[in-house]
């Protein structure tokens, strides 16, 4: 009998953690849907009324059902990136290259402590190189290079090199020494 209960318990507690999980997700993702001018309608799975994002299109998600990569390289978007994206706490791959997205570079995405891969290259992205980039400790590639981004490198985020960091490419940008 106890064993029954322990597992009907596991099974109402994995049922509800799994939704919150779920709708942190997809309203982080929401965000970035509003945020973003999508000509080619490539974000029409991004249904709300559907909260598990994993069954959208361009998102990756884990076996547990975390979202893990967002692939939206050279689709034309423009528009901004959002704050939520930092919500995602299990993301190692945010692909955002080759698109039209403007604005400044959310301080974060600092907070995405597992993000293996950051690719923002050929927007036009304007503002600094955020310095809580420097946390990102995982993180092998950034390429941020052709944009707008002005100001220097942050040390923290030069430090990188000296850990997992292998390509740091800024280049074709306004930056300072």
């Amino acid at each position: 009998m106890a064993s029954r209960f322990l597992g009907f318990f596991l099974f109402v507690f994995a049922v509800a953690i799994s939704p919150v999980t779920c709708t942190i997700e997809a309203d982080a993702l929401s965000a970035l849907k509003k945020a973003l001018v999508d000509p080619n309608g490539i974000l029409e799975s991004w249904d709300e009324r559907f909260t598990d994002p994993c069954t959208w299109f361009h998102v990756v998600c884990s076996r547990d059902n975390k979202v893990i990569k967002l692939d939206l390289g050279d689709y034309g978007l423009g528009g901004s990136l959002v704050p939520e994206l930092g919500l995602l706490g299990d993301l190692e791959s945010l692909e955002m290259f080759q698109n039209n997205i403007t604005g400044p570079i959310p301080i974060e995405l600092g907070n995405l402590s597992k993000l293996i891969s950051l690719e923002l290259y050929e927007n036009k992205l304007n503002g600094t190189i955020p310095d809580s980039f420097g946390k990102l400790k995982a993180l092998r590639f950034m390429r941020l290079n052709n944009n707008q981004l002005t100001g220097k490198v942050p040390e923290s985020v030069k430090a990188l090199e000296k850990g997992n960091l292998m390509i740091l490419d800024v280049t074709n940008n306004p930056l300072s020494d």
